[in-house]
This record gives structure tokens, C-alpha cells and sequence, in this order.
């Protein structure tokens, strides 16, 4: 049951990669300044010896049925090479400039056409579900790719206990906007904050995560925590970080590079070799931690299980 709070505000996957931990900002910009001189070589290799932030350990995750056969990216990559604007635009500087965020005590605020409306702490969400590890390929619109080991629940089973109402077709998702902590957020190159929405039958997908931890390790900073969405078959922007609301509604919301920039980037973001982004191909992809590219899929890998979402829609249209 969910409580209502006043506003205010067959490997364990821990075994696949060892980690470093940071050893000062001194050592770190050292590193980047290390990345930086290197810049021909390709991020995979680049990211080799920059440090990381050890994350606190999560427990009582079971393995989930995802994943088989995919190698994860590791940990070090993963961590050091992030797309979070609230930061900065720059892949490398989330890791830096996030260290110091502080995500706890965090609430989301639920609204719309649900029947549960109101502010609920974010434990309240997580511990009624059994956090599962599910290794999803994550696909950039970029063309740069990864292979996470996300920990987290379905959004569907959340969404359930909320009860939306018939009028209930879409959920759009809101990220914080907190300037002072968020350096990214004081220059206004996006409207903040950043907003993404899905379908509901989309949200209501098994594939559909809400993430809390990675690698059997709470989210770090720069990786969205204490809380985002993981859509693994769509482009990494729908994947909308540090979630603080959730709003139900009958007509479809717009997200936020939508807004910007509707030509190159649509509601949907559908990985889809065969239509391309405006300014480059999307046929292919490079992979962190590999020199050579590999044949982009369709819907990311995940088209037996999510192109029936989409029968009878023309998927250029709608892209």
C-alpha cells in the first residue's frame, strides 16, 4: 500500500567487474585530462582509467530473465560516460560535477488521471516489489551503445497500485529541477525541466524498468538516481533521469527535445536502423569498450516483444 507523506519535500553481476573507487578531485581531473589528449582513439579505451565512485551496496535482488548471452559494459564506462544536461553536456563531466548530490530523502508526486494522487516517498514505490537485475542493451541516438545491469522494479507493477482511470492514456514524467545543485540547469539551453512521457501501454510493458541501482550497486549520481526510467527499445533520451512526478493524461504530452527540436527528435524514439536521424546514420552503432561498429537493431534487439505496440503504424511517421 502506498503512504501518503506531506509534501515537502546465475553470477552475481557485482562479480563481473571489479571497481576503483575516487581517490581525490585532484586524481580525477588528472584523468580526464588524460581522456581528453587521447581523443582518437574511441571512448571504450578512453574511459579505461578513469575513477569511480563506489556506490552503496543494494541486496535481495534476484536475477531476471533479460539479458541472456550479452556482455555488460563495464562498470567504469558505464559511469564515466553519461548523457545528464542537468550537469552538463559534456559525457565525461556528470561524473565530476555530480559527485556531490546528494539524492536522499526523495519523493515522487503523482498526478492526473490516476486515482492515487499525492506526494509519496520513493521507498514507498520500491520496497512492496522485489528489485530484479536485467541486463538491457541501451542504445544512444547518437550512435554510441552500451550493455547495462540495471536493478530495479517494473513500472507497470507501480502503475497498477496507482489505478489510472479510463481517461488514463499516456504518463509523462518530470525530471528536478534544482538549479543549485544541478549546474547544467542554470544555463538555458534546454527548457527545465526535462520532460518525457510514454504511452500507457508502453509504461505497462514487462520490459519497461523504473531503475534504482546498477551493477548490484544503488544508482550514481550521474547515472540518474535515485530513480529513472530504462526503455530498452527506445533511444537513451526517453531513458529520463532522477524522476521526481509522474502525470497521467488523456492527450499526448510533449518531451522535452521534442519541444526544441521536433525534425530530428519525435515522441516515440523507436530504434530503427532504417530511419535516420537527420544529421547522421543510425544503421550502426559503436558499442563502449569496442573498436569496431556493429549492425544497429531493430527496436534495439527487443522487436519480438514490443513491435505488436506499434501494428499497423508507419514507423516513419512516427518515429
Amino acid at each position: 500500500m502506498l503512504i501518503r507523506i506531506k509534501k515537502a519535500s546465475d553470477i552475481d553481476s557485482r562479480e563481473l567487474t571489479d571497481k576503483a573507487v575516487y581517490e581525490s578531485r585532484r586524481e580525477f581531473l588528472r584523468s580526464a585530462g588524460a581522456l581528453a589528449l587521447a581523443g582518437a582513439a574511441g571512448v571504450g579505451g578512453l574511459l579505461a582509467s578513469a575513477p569511480v565512485t563506489a556506490g552503496a551496496k543494494l541486496s535481495d535482488y534476484k536475477k531476471g530473465a533479460y539479458g541472456a548471452g550479452l556482455e555488460p559494459t563495464s562498470y567504469k564506462d558505464i559511469t564515466n560516460y553519461n548523457n545528464f544536461y542537468e550537469f552538463s553536456t559534456d559525457k565525461e563531466e556528470p561524473a565530476l560535477l555530480a559527485r556531490d548530490f546528494n539524492p536522499r530523502p526523495w519523493t515522487l508526486t503523482v498526478e492526473g488521471e490516476v486515482e492515487k494522487t499525492g506526494t509519496f516517498a520513493l521507498e514507498d514505490f520500491i520496497k512492496p516489489h522485489a528489485l530484479e537485475e536485467r541486463i538491457y542493451r541501451f542504445r544512444c541516438v547518437e550512435a554510441w551503445s552500451m550493455v547495462v545491469p540495471w536493478i530495479g522494479i517494473p513500472l507497470r507493477d507501480v502503475i497498477k497500485r496507482l489505478q489510472p482511470t479510463s481517461k488514463a492514456k499516456y504518463v509523462e514524467m518530470r525530471t528536478l529541477y534544482d538549479p543549485k545543485r544541478m549546474p547544467g540547469q542554470r544555463r538555458s539551453l534546454l527548457p527545465w525541466p526535462y520532460l518525457e512521457g510514454l504511452r500507457l501501454d508502453e509504461a505497462m510493458h514487462p520490459l519497461t524498468l523504473l531503475a534504482v541501482g546498477l551493477y548490484g550497486e544503488e544508482l550514481p549520481n550521474q547515472n540518474g538516481a535515485p530513480l529513472r526510467l530504462v526503455v530498452p527499445w527506445k533511444y537513451g533520451f526517453k531513458n529520463i533521469k532522477s524522476i521526481v512526478s509522474l502525470r497521467f493524461v488523456e492527450q499526448e504530452p510533449k518531451n522535452t527535445w521534442q519541444v526544441i527540436n521536433g525534425r530530428e527528435y519525435g515522441f516515440y524514439a523507436n530504434v530503427n536502423p532504417q530511419v535516420d536521424h537527420p544529421r547522421w546514420s543510425q544503421a550502426r552503432e559503436r558499442r563502449i569498450g569496442e573498436f569496431l561498429k556493429r549492425d544497429t537493431l531493430m527496436f534495439n534487439g527487443y522487436a519480438d516483444e514490443v513491435a505488436g505496440l506499434y501494428a499497423g503504424m508507419d514507423l516513419k511517421k512516427f518515429y
